[in-house]
């Protein structure tokens, strides 16, 4: 089963400055009307092929992302089963990011 984080404890985690990797699973359009500071694009179909590029620093948790917590979930089981030991998905996404923690991103 795969690990979730809930939006207020990313929050907390980031402005503690705790070492976290944010990858955003969603389409490039997506990303372009909201996305998460710091975050590396990585869609959901390329990952599979793509994985080789997650190279979170030493100690990060890895919190996968998309619009509601759907594709991130899957994501992370993937990213969980190529070796990737500390991931999460962000549960409720980046529209529960919007909602909970920062109103300015746009929701869509």
């Amino acid at each position: 089963m795969v690990r979730e984080i809930d939006t207020s404890e990313l929050a907390r985690k980031l402005k503690a400055g705790e070492p976290v990797y944010l990858i955003d699973v969603r389409q490039p359009w997506e990303h372009e009307i909201a996305a998460l500071p710091d975050s590396v694009l990585l869609p959901l179909p390329e990952l599979a092929a793509r994985g080789p590029e997650v190279r979170p620093p030493q100690g990060a948790l890895v919190v996968v992302y998309c619009h509601h917590g759907i594709r991130s979930r899957s994501a992370a089981a993937l990213l969980e089963r190529s070796g990737v030991s500390d991931v999460v998905s962000l549960a409720g996404g980046i529209d529960a990011w919007s909602q909970v923690v920062d109103p300015s991103v746009p929701r869509y």
